[in-house]
């Protein structure tokens, strides 16, 4: 596996990997196969930006506490769908006291009827993925087919103990036997993703660790311009 350094053009075909500026990375995968990129162990030394082609569909996956939200709310100033922000919204219009499971159906509806609606309104998106719902991803893949569109996936790696930590940080975590879920599910998804395993109907995906994914402060779809004449 040799290191190597790619810019491509975003939007040029669809499917093609995010325009990175020259950054180095390991391809993991190559022909005609679905493109995986691996951005892990740069020391930080990462893009500052992952451009895709103008509506196209990114999902976000990784532990819990792994950096996903973070990392959305940074990078991502239009098209996010995040189910932390549904939770959000939730918490703040019921009383404080309200225990979350008894309400979690109703944010899982309202984020779902959310996602449905932005992706029906055929524009980009990127999607906050919990990593244990795999017929979310087919479900996505489905949309981005039926629009002619690609999706593509952006894989935080990071360690449980580091995913813990992140959950203590925002003062919200998840039991233990939803967390083993999660690593379990998360898990068989790196695995195959560094196998070149995509999600079906997945262009391209990104491997990230927590150094690299905290260089990239946008997450955007720009337009393709018309050739010059």
């Amino acid at each position: 596996m040799t290191l190597q350094r790619y810019a491509t053009t975003a939007g040029a075909a669809r499917g093609a990997m995010p325009q990175q500026s020259g950054v180095p990375a390991r391809e993991l995968t190559g022909g005609h196969a679905p493109m995986v990129r691996d951005l892990r162990g740069g020391g930080g030394r990462g893009p500052d930006g992952l451009d895709f082609a103008a509506g196209d569909v990114v999902v976000v996956s990784g532990l819990p506490g792994s950096g996903k939200s973070t990392l959305i709310r940074r990078a991502v100033h239009e098209h996010a769908i995040d189910s932390q922000d549904t939770r959000d919204r939730w918490a703040a219009a019921l009383p404080g006291l309200l225990p979350y499971a008894l309400y979690r159906p109703l944010v899982r509806a309202a984020h779902y009827a959310g996602l449905w609606r932005a992706l029906r309104s055929g524009g980009s998106v990127v999607v906050h993925d919990c990593g244990t719902q795999a017929w979310v991803r087919r479900w996505l893949a489905r949309e981005a087919r039926r629009r002619g569109s690609a999706l593509h996936l952006v894989l935080l790696d990071v360690t449980p103990q580091v995913a813990r930590q992140g959950q203590r940080e925002r003062g919200r975590g998840v039991s233990g036997y939803a967390f083993a879920r999660h690593r379990r599910a998360v898990g068989r998804l790196l695995r195959d993703t560094e196998s070149g395993l995509l999600p079906p109907g997945c262009a391209s995906a990104v491997l990230l660790d927590r150094e690299t994914a905290a260089a990239i402060g946008r997450i955007s779809f720009p337009e393709a311009r018309p050739p010059q004449e």
